[in-house]
């Protein structure tokens, strides 16, 4: 049975707080929902007052966007002509918040008339923002504001919405769809991320306003203690670190107090005095501790080792190993954790995102031409829209159901002709003997064009049929795929990157996986809109 969900504490607001006055309109385009709802809900703690549709309720008197074109993409310039408020990019709202006092409006004005007159002329521009340097973009993929989202969307996108009622004009009425849903998309944004646009997410380009971590100071300690944890084998105390980071990640404020953070979720009372202490202190006690100790120091490091899980690090620390030199001489370790060990420091050095896309566009030309037709995407944090990875994963299918069949043994030799596959660690062909699902699996090293530098990389084949599940657990997050598969045993079903299957009794007591063949066609009629 699932866990009952603690009701939301209702947050105090302050009538004469700093933005006492403000009758805001925000326009939802280019701007991940929990960050907007965030925004939303300090703006009301703090005097403000959040206007849902601008011909209803009090005056507006600010209106608040990305940008220039996510402005006209909602609002017609000739009623923004005749807008006697302030029109601003969430760069004011950002620093504001940041700096804990209203700021001037002024260099925060957002400049619609190029970008509108290039419209009229066909042609793009900049919106003229003014922009701070350490604004930073992310696709819209990212799994928190689509991937959670993406039941919600689909029923947002097919309900009927509500014209304006008033005399404001519009460029789409629809726009004026409540953004109280869990996603807080609007229809054309919720059209863009159903519709998964490979050639963007391979440019490495994207329209998401994302500013940059504030919190850093506290998510790169939690990371650290996620790799120790990890190390240690304890994935529930790993994998509470692991939810809250990206919680942290996306607040648009400075925590510097643990009373900012107490109704987020993810943050237990645990995290919140972690929290509470970093912000006072600017260190962490238990992480202290655990660099400190030779035993869980010298476990994680070997952790760190490809191919060498929690278990086996324990048993080298046994041995008396404490460093990289001395598991060199361990005659017990396998080849691949050998060449783990051997490329360790190439391994741990994260890929560009501009890089990565060259490597997809490579993998898919030469897939391309051993088998047209083929579909070949890259998934994890490159899906999902990262500056950076720590590896490349690889989903492969046939339209046709048929022709992937035998195709990544090619696929591999091919790879390794032109030097780009360099390494082998696990090589798996199921696809022919119709074993495992049929999917084939090829972990391995490669090599940007011209370098010497090891990537790791993971291809997958997929049968047409279980494409959908192997794109969805392996574009991630590890947050994401946990509460999937808790929510799926939940309801009696075990649900894995191949399918989802109900979980029957065996004779012996054992659980047995059965195949589900109408939940299978059920799920890829959802899936698939966000598969291509």
């Amino acid at each position: 049975m699932a866990p009952k969900r603690k009701p939301a504490r209702a947050a105090k607001s302050d009538p004469d707080g700093m933005f006492r006055g403000v009758s805001a309109f925000i326009v939802p385009h280019a701007v991940q929902p929990r960050r907007l709802e965030v925004w939303k809900q300090r703006l009301a703690q703090m005097g403000g007052r959040v206007q849902e549709k601008l011909a209803k309720g009090p005056a507006v008197t600010h209106v608040l966007a990305a940008d220039a074109k996510a402005l006209l993409r909602e609002l017609d310039a000739a009623w923004l002509h005749c807008f006697r408020g302030s029109v601003l990019s969430f760069d004011w709202l950002e620093e504001c918040l940041k700096s804990g006092e209203r700021l001037s409006e002024h260099k925060f004005a957002i400049n619609y008339e190029a970008e509108f007159k290039l419209e009229k002329e066909g042609g793009t521009a900049d919106s003229g923002v003014s922009q701070p340097a350490k604004r930073s973009k992310i696709s819209s993929d990212d799994p928190e504001n689509h991937k959670e989202t993406a039941g919600v969307n689909r029923e947002s996108r097919d309900a009927s919405t509500h014209a304006n009622e008033g005399s404001v004009a519009v460029k789409e009425p629809s726009m004026y769809a409540s953004s109280q849903s869990v996603s807080g998309d609007s229809k054309d944004t919720i059209a863009s991320h159903n519709a998964f646009n490979t050639e963007e997410a391979s440019s490495g380009e994207s329209t998401t306003y994302a500013p940059p971590d504030l919190n850093r100071n506290i998510t790169e300690i939690f990371g650290k203690l996620i790799n120790i944890y990890r190390a240690l084998g304890d994935d529930r105390r790993s994998f509470s670190y692991y939810k809250a980071i990206p919680v942290i990640e996306k607040l648009p404020f400075k925590i510097e107090s643990a009373d900012q953070v107490k109704d987020l979720p993810a943050i237990g009372k645990s995290l919140k005095d972690h929290i509470n202490e970093i912000v006072n202190t600017g260190k962490l006690s238990k992480l202290e501790y655990f660099e400190n100790d030779e035993k869980v120091r010298t476990v994680s490091l070997f952790g760190e080792v490809w191919g060498v899980g929690p278990a086996t690090a324990l048993k080298l620390y046994d041995k008396g190993h404490r460093t990289l030199d001395d598991l060199r001489k361990e005659d017990s370790l396998t080849s691949a954790q050998r060449i783990g060990l051997n490329f360790f420091d190439d391994i741990k050095q994260r890929i560009p995102r501009h890089e990565v896309s060259k490597m997809e566009k490579l993998l898919q030309e030469v897939g391309t031409d051993i088998l047209p037709g083929v579909i070949i995407v890259c998934g994890g944090s490159y899906r999902r829209g990262k500056a950076s990875c720590g590896d490349m994963d690889i989903i492969i299918t046939h339209p046709d159901g048929e022709s992937h069949v035998g195709f990544l043994s090619k696929f591999v030799q091919r790879l390794k002709d032109i030097s780009f596959l360099r390494e082998d660690l696990i090589f798996s062909i199921h696809s022919i003997e119709g074993t495992d699902c049929g999917v084939d699996t090829y972990f391995g090293l490669c090599t940007y064009p011209g370098r010497e530098l090891r990537h790791r990389i993971d291809l997958k084949v997929y049968p047409r049929n279980r494409y959908a599940f192997g794109l969805l657990a392996w574009t991630g997050n590890d947050v994401l795929n946990r509460r999937l598969r808790l929510l799926a045993e939940s309801k009696g079903y075990i649900l894995d990157d191949t399918g989802l299957y109900l979980a029957t009794q065996g004779s012996g007591g054992k659980r047995v996986c059965t195949y589900d063949f109408s939940l299978q066609i059920y799920i890829l009629l959802c899936a698939l809109p966000h598969s291509f």
